[in-house]
């Protein structure tokens, strides 16, 4: 036998579900999305010196669209400041190594220095090339400080290429990559600088 007010009040609470469900979602998605930034931020800027900027760079795009570098694209860029002042430009750079693409990002101070590198994403050959993974990351740290300049153009490359760096053990390909993509990213903010320190893209 049919229950029309059974009926009634069933489509009711399912509507007061519906309509509480979306209110919640309404609610919390503002926070999800800024925790989701918080750890995206977190994430990509480790690679800095946490005193070293005091605004939100990855909010400061300076490179819009990918570039086609020498040996590797330029995906994105951001500016990192600290009181108003450029403190860092962060590249994001992909390259080919021996198993795939590499995905680093790159930290420049205003003066052309690096102030680190990091891997992002990789599929090197575990033991190996993906020794590139870790953070923070021994042989990575060996290009803090270097500039364009320091060494010159042809120091930036493998011993075994008549550079001036040491390579991961067993993994040349994977070294040669990150070292040209490192490389291609201080020649980038060279010839860019003042674009990438003097503002930022619309967003």
């Amino acid at each position: 036998m049919n229950n029309p007010g059974g009926i009634a009040i069933l489509v009711i609470l399912a509507c007061l579900g519906v309509g509480a469900t979306y209110i919640t979602q309404t609610g919390t998605a503002g926070r999800i999305e800024a925790q989701q930034r918080a750890i995206a931020n977190r994430t990509l800027l480790d690679v800095l010196p946490a005193d070293h900027y005091d605004n939100q760079p990855l909010a400061r795009p300076v490179v819009a669209t990918p570039v086609a570098l020498p040996h590797s694209t330029l995906l994105s860029g951001y500016l990192a400041t600290r009181s108003d002042q450029p403190s860092a430009v962060l590249l994001r750079s992909q390259a080919l190594g021996y198993e795939g693409s590499i995905e680093l990002l790159v930290a420049i101070d205003p003066q052309g220095r690096l102030l680190g590198v990091k891997t992002l994403r990789q599929s090197e050959t575990p033991g190996l090339g993906a020794a590139i993974a870790g953070w923070p990351n021994a042989w990575m740290q060996t290009f803090n400080g270097k500039s364009r300049q320091a060494p010159d153009d042809n120091g930036w490359a493998l011993k075994k290429d008549q550079g001036q760096f040491d390579q991961l053990a067993g993994a040349t390909v994977t070294s040669r990559a990150v070292i040209q993509a490192v490389h291609d990213a201080l020649r980038y903010f060279d010839e860019h600088k003042a674009h990438l320190i003097g503002g930022a893209t619309d967003e």
